[in-house]
């Protein structure tokens, strides 16, 4: 069973930066998609970004483009999520998720991710 547990998250000015850390334990399968995913209150939850671990290919929503950053670290099993020039409407939950790799897990549809952490908070105030 994987286990997906997420920290770094905190209270930002706007313009300000943010990194969120995951990580991972229990994986088995050879290649994942693994991702951030974001709830506001009231919305439903949004891909944000999204890894290949075997490849490092990425996908990006369009509102995060420019200013968001995954990354990950094979060696300590731990996926990042650096976020820059963070504007008020990035506030949400932001979760860790993951799937066996699938075109639509990797292009962060939310119904194709397996495993999900607890979520860390993410406020950017004006």
């Amino acid at each position: 069973q994987v286990q997906l547990v997420e920290s770094g998250g905190g209270s930002v000015q706007a313009g300000g930066s943010l990194r969120l850390s995951c990580a991972a334990s229990g994986t088995t399968y050879s290649s994942y998609c693994m991702g951030w995913f974001r709830q506001a209150p009231g919305k439903e939850r949004e891909g944000v970004a999204v890894i290949s671990t075997d490849g490092g290919s990425t996908w990006y929503a369009d509102s995060v483009k420019g200013r968001f950053a995954i990354s990950q670290d094979n060696d300590k099993n731990t996926l990042y999520l650096q976020m820059n020039s963070l504007k008020p409407e990035d506030t949400a939950m932001y979760y860790c998720a993951a799937a066996p790799r699938s075109f639509l897990a990797c292009r962060g549809v939310v119904t194709f991710m397996r495993y999900w952490g607890q979520g860390t908070q993410v406020t950017v105030s004006s």
